[in-house]
């Protein structure tokens, strides 16, 4: 048997959530065409080309992170695609974690460690 209160807040909810997200599309449509165009449909990172149906993998990232930030210029926005994107925003949150967490001081690979980088040195030295 459901209960009517919690059917009500769950339609509430619903309702908001509903409302939140077409605001966050209004919002980002309006930077979004206008960054696609101002700079040339290419990934500010990987330098992969979109067009086409692709061309909605490619996201405006916000230089500033500051999503109210939106110059008319466009000089707070990059067109990353969306895994760049997330990569930014994942380097962001690494970041910030080495400089607050328990372990701020210790010497730790980043993102960007390569295991293997130095091996080609080892196989020099063992000849």
């Amino acid at each position: 048997m459901s209960n009517p209160t919690n059917n009500k807040r769950a339609e509430e909810r619903d309702r908001l959530v509903a409302e939140m997200r077409k605001e966050e599309q209004q919002r980002q449509a309006g930077y979004r065409e206008k960054a696609l165009k101002l700079f040339p449909h290419v990934c500010g990172r990987c330098t992969r080309e979109f067009e086409g149906k692709n061309l909605r993998e490619l996201t405006v990232h916000h230089v500033d992170h500051n999503h109210d930030n939106n110059p008319p210029d466009g000089s707070n926005w990059e067109l990353l695609c969306m895994y760049c994107h997330d990569h930014e925003h994942t380097r962001l949150v690494q970041e910030q974690r080495s400089t607050d967490g328990p372990s701020a001081g210790e010497d730790r690979p980043s993102l960007a460690h390569s295991p293997f980088a130095a091996l080609a040195d080892k196989f020099k030295q063992s000849k």
